[in-house]
Order: structure tokens, then C-alpha cells, then sequence
């Protein structure tokens, strides 16, 4: 017994047709059961197969012709005919379990090699998840609403759901560009609390011993021989003979200088660093926006390109009926066939686009990348962070007062300021050496040691330098100078910069809001054109093939309209970061976002 799912089986042949009975009847997942061989296929469809009385159906397949025979009721009994075999078709009713439907819509699965019957499993399709674009207006029957093959556009595992003030919230102090700014700072601290402390003595306390055997000069110029021992314990260590304690137990050694300015170079750069730190934040707060507008920009053109989908898989519908009436062309059937396969090809890229902006939105929040992030906000609206009421001269003004990279680069002009002044007045200020040492000390001749008692060495020392004969005086001096005059222009590029990060996103937010104005009309023009031609083609006054240029017109429309709107929302997240993200800049947030 051989059996055969109708739809499989007009899928394992090739470009020529099946004609039913002129007898009506509809088959519901009908099965075909062939009695001559032994041989058994197998194959299933997810798609019920309405039959019309004289319909011709264009299916790509060896031509069948379905005959009555006798003693069986002719609307279910037929002959099948392939590579000139016949067989006797008998139609039964099938249910297949739900696990085992699919949603192809020419399977096969099994098929014969050499003698030997190959079962093909045939997995179940994973069902779409889109984001529905709540914005677009769709015209009543303009997109069918039945088995429209639909694509996994989700791994099977959960998913993060996330909105935009929650993404921005996850940017903090455990983000790794943000801890590592931060901790930047603390490192800065721990320098300035060190300068501040630079005149503050050490402590140095321990135990020493010295033993000397052989000739030894004395004071006096003669060279004696001689073998002695000594040691010392107590608040420094290091002492021989008559000499002082070469490590006093209290010591402060520093340049005045140095004790003087560096914590002024200190401070200036504790500043810098968290003027730098606030930049950091900025950026990722800026970059976390950015990469969740992406992701709902993903999903939203995923979500038109299915839309455009069900549109040309219908008008793909009704063509193939105009062709089949001989109404039509199967050029212009072939043709919107193809439009469907391409937007197919769309659709693939969308997933894509979709799997990558969810990836780089986790990179950007330090999440795990292999679990998928789901946008929370359901379509894509245009948001309003900074009021394009006030002009451009007083947004550049606040951009140049708030910029935390151009408070960083006048915190380093100080830095370098302060170092100059060190170098300047190096030369005319001493390096101080400051001792005092405590404790027990003894030793004798040979291997005795006795004549232990207290010990008290105390020692100040100021010494004036002037470096290669006041050579190297100039040479440092010129050298902090360049650095002051480096730091004075890298804080005028930055003002450039910031000026022209807020004039550029200043333009781009107007520009891209008139793009949005202009888009909504072609939406609305291009909706229009796809309504009238439907209801041409259905009242017999056109060919489906004149609507193929409307469905691609709207779909264009849409997803100009969403770029321009993701494009607006971008230049306002810029333009708010190139501002500083300040607290009290007007600010509207859109609903829905």
C-alpha cells in the first residue's frame, strides 16, 4: 500500500499540473492511498488544500489525472501517472498528530533511491516573534490572515525583557568602563593623600650587625689591623663606629618643592579624572540608547516586512487565480513569485539585524550575550529630550559649561599650570633631610660584644640644587611650559568639538523631524494606491501584477518612516550627550518610549 500526502506528493515532481474530478469536493489534509506496491511514503502538510468543481491548480508538478473506478464513489478515487507508471488513487481521511505538522508547504518526507525507501523527519516550525507596529493602519482584507508561513525569530530559550529607562538605568558602577573610570579616581585620591603626607616622617625601626677582620684606616691616616664587631637595635639600625645611623628610625626626606605643589598637581588631576569618569558615563549611557533604538528598530522593520509579506502572498494568490480563469499571465504570477521570495530574503536579514542589535546592546550593558534581548516598547515613536525652542548659540553655551571631557581638559591646564610653578621655583627652595635614631648599641674586639647602652643620633640636612649648572634648570622649565601650552590647546579642540557635536545634532534633529513629516505622507499616499488598486483587481477592472508596485511603494514608505524615526531619536540622544546630559535642560519624553 502506498500513501501519499496530496500536497507531498504534488511536491516530488515537476512543472506540469494536477486536474481534479469536475465533482466539488474539498479536501482537508487529504491523504492518497495507492494499492500496487508495498511501498510506503509518508509525507504531511501543515496546509489544508481547498478543491474547486474546474479549477486548475499551477503546483509545478507531473501532469495527474484523477479518473473514476468503478465501484467507489468517484469524487474520492483517481490514477496517478509517473515516469509512465500508473496507480490507483483512493482518497482517505488522514489527522496527523500535532507534533507532526509542519508548516512547509511542499514537503516530502520520504522518497525512493534505488529500491530503498529513505524517511526524512520533518521538524516542526519554531513560531515568529515580532514586535506589532501599532502605528500602521491596515486596510480591512489587505493582509490575509491565513497560513502565511511563518519564520523562528527567537532562540527557544527565554529572553531578557528590557525597556529604554531600564537599559539606561544598568549602566553603572559595575558596568566595566564605568568601574574602571571610577576606580581611575580613587587611584587619583590615593596620589593626592600621598603628596599631601610627603613632609610626614618615616618610621624605620630593626636590628643590625657589622663585623670587621683586617687592615682598617684610621683617622689619623695609618692603616692597623684590626677585628671588631658591633651591632644596634632599637629605632633605627645601620651604625658603625663613630659615624652617624645610616637609617634613622625617624626620617623625612623631600624636595620643599615637591611638598609644596604636587598636591595642587594632585588635586587638579583628582578633577580630571572624575570630569573623566562623568564622560565615560555619558558615553555608555549614549551608547546603550543608541544600541536599544537599534534593537527596536530591528524588530519594528522585521514586524513591516512580515506585514508586506501577507500582503504579496495574497495578491501571489489572487494572481495564480487570474492565471488559472486564464485571466492573467503565469509570467505575472511568476513574477509576484518571485517578489515573495525576495521579501522572504528581507525577512532572513531582519532576523539577522535583530540577533546583532541584541548582541551589541548586551555588550554595551555587560549582559550575557547569548540570552536574547526583548524590547519592551512595542513600536517606535518619536521622543523629544532637548527642546528645539531654544536656539543653537545657547545650546552650544550650556554644552561648553557642562561637558565633563572639557572640564577634564581645563582641570589638566591647572595640572600642567602647577607643575610649571614646581619646576620654576625648584632651584630656590632645598631638599630636606630630616633624622632621629634611638636605641641600644655595643660591640668590641674579636668576638666580644659587651659595653652595651643607649644611643641618641639626630640629624637635619638642607641642600640647595641647581642642575647641570642651571642648564637643566631651563631645559625643565621649557619642558613644563610645552606641556601647559599642549593642555591649553587640547582644551580649545575640545571646544571645537563640542560645538560641533551640538550644532551637527542640533541640525539633524531638525532635518530628520521634517523626514518623519514628509514619510508619514507617503505612508498615507501609498496606502491609498494599495486600497483603490485591490479593489480594482477585485472588481475584474485590473491585473493583481498592477498592486505588486503599491505593496512595494507602502513597504518602502514604512520603513523610510521608522529609519526616520530611529534617526530623530539617535540625534536627540546625541544632542542630549553632547550637552552634558544636564539636569535642568528642558526635556519632554514622548509616551511609549
Amino acid at each position: 500500500m502506498i500513501t501519499l500526502g496530496l500536497m507531498g506528493l504534488t511536491g516530488c515532481a515537476g512543472n506540469q499540473y494536477l486536474t481534479q474530478n469536475p465533482t466539488p469536493t474539498r479536501l482537508n489534509r487529504a491523504v492518497a492511498t495507492v494499492a500496487p506496491t508495498a511501498k510506503t511514503f509518508d509525507t504531511r502538510s501543515a496546509k489544508s488544500v481547498p478543491a474547486v468543481a474546474d479549477e486548475v491548480l499551477p503546483v509545478n508538478h507531473q501532469k495527474v489525472s484523477v479518473k473514476p473506478s468503478g465501484g467507489e464513489d468517484p469524487s474520492r478515487q483517481g490514477t496517478l501517472t509517473i515516469d509512465g507508471r500508473q496507480y490507483e488513487l483512493k482518497l482517505v481521511d488522514s489527522t496527523p498528530k500535532p507534533n507532526e505538522i509542519t508548516t512547509a508547504d511542499l514537503s516530502l518526507t520520504a522518497f525512493e533511491e534505488d529500491g530503498v525507501i529513505h524517511n526524512v523527519p520533518v521538524e516542526p516550525a519554531t513560531p515568529m516573534a515580532l514586535s506589532v507596529n501599532e502605528d500602521v493602519q491596515y486596510f480591512e482584507g489587505a493582509i490575509p490572515q491565513g497560513d502565511i508561513v511563518s519564520q523562528p525569530m527567537a532562540a527557544a530559550h527565554a529572553s531578557i525583557d528590557l525597556n529604554l529607562p531600564s537599559a539606561l538605568a544598568m549602566v553603572g558602577g559595575q558596568h566595566p568602563a564605568v568601574g574602571f573610570a571610577q576606580w581611575r579616581v580613587q587611584e587619583a585620591y590615593a596620589q593626592l593623600a600621598r603628596a599631601e603626607v610627603l613632609w610626614l616622617p618615616t618610621i624605620q625601626a630593626g636590628f643590625s650587625f657589622h663585623r670587621h677582620d683586617g687592615n682598617y684606616q684610621a683617622s689619623d691616616g695609618t692603616i692597623v689591623d684590626v677585628n671588631r664587631n658591633s651591632f644596634q637595635y632599637g629605632l633605627g639600625a645601620g651604625a658603625t663606629g663613630a659615624g652617624t645611623t645610616n637609617r634613622p628610625g625617624l626620617v623625612a626626606q623631600f624636595h620643599l618643592a615637591d611638598a609644596i605643589f604636587l598636591p595642587e598637581i594632585a588635586e587638579r588631576t583628582v578633577s580630571a579624572r572624575n570630569h573623566a569618569a562623568a564622560a565615560v558615563l555619558n558615553d555608555q549611557l549614549r551608547s546603550a540608547a543608541v544600541a536599544y533604538i537599534e534593537l527596536v528598530n530591528a524588530y519594528q522593520d522585521a514586524s513591516i516586512l512580515e506585514s508586506s509579506h501577507q500582503r504579496t502572498a495574497e495578491l501571489f494568490k489572487i494572481t495564480s487565480d487570474f492565471s488559472k480563469a486564464g485571466e492573467g499571465l503565469q509570467a505575472d504570477t511568476d513574477r509576484i513569485g518571485t517578489e515573495l521570495a525576495m521579501v522572504d530574503n528581507r525577512m532572513i536579514g531582519a532576523r539577522e539585524r535583530i540577533a546583532v542589535a541584541s548582541a551589541r546592546l548586551a555588550q554595551t550593558l555587560s549582559l550575557d550575550g547569548d540570552t536574547p534581548i526583548q524590547p519592551m516598547d512595542v513600536t517606535a515613536v518619536p521622543i523629544e529630550l532637548v527642546s528645539l525652542e531654544m536656539d543653537k548659540a545657547s545650546l552650544i553655551s550650556t554644552g561648553l559649561h557642562s561637558r565633563p571631557e572639557l572640564k577634564e581638559s581645563k582641570s589638566l591646564v591647572a595640572a600642567a599650570c602647577e607643575a610649571y610653578r614646581r619646576e620654576k621655583y625648584a632651584p630656590f627652595v632645598p631638599s630636606v633631610l630630616l633624622g632621629f635614631s634611638t636605641g641600644g648599641f655595643g660591640g668590641g674586639l674579636g668576638n666580644h660584644l659587651d659595653n652595651v647602652d643607649g644611643r641618641y643620633d639626630l640629624d637635619a640636612v638642607m641642600t640647595w640644587e641647581v642642575r647641570n649648572l642651571g642648564f637643566g634648570e631651563r631645559a625643565a622649565r621649557r619642558e613644563s611650559s610645552a606641556r601647559v601650552q599642549q593642555a591649553r590647546f587640547e582644551k580649545l579642540r575640545v571646544m571645537d568639538q563640542v560645538a560641533r557635536e551640538i550644532s551637527e545634532a542640533y541640525s539633524q534633529i531638525q532635518f530628520r523631524r521634517d523626514s518623519i513629516a514628509v514619510t508619514q505622507q507617503a505612508i498615507q499616499s501609498a496606502e491609498d494606491s494599495y486600497k483603490r488598486n485591490l479593489e480594482r483587481i477585485r472588481d475584474g477592472q485590473g491585473l493583481p501584477l498592477e498592486v505588486l508596485q503599491s505593496v512595494q511603494a507602502l513597504e518602502t514608505a514604512r520603513r523610510a518612516y521608522l529609519q526616520a524615526i530611529v534617526d530623530h531619536n539617535q540625534a536627540q540622544f546625541q544632542l542630549q550627550w553632547a550637552l552634558g546630559w544636564p539636569v535642568t535642560a528642558p526635556a519632554t519624553v514622548a509616551s511609549g518610549m
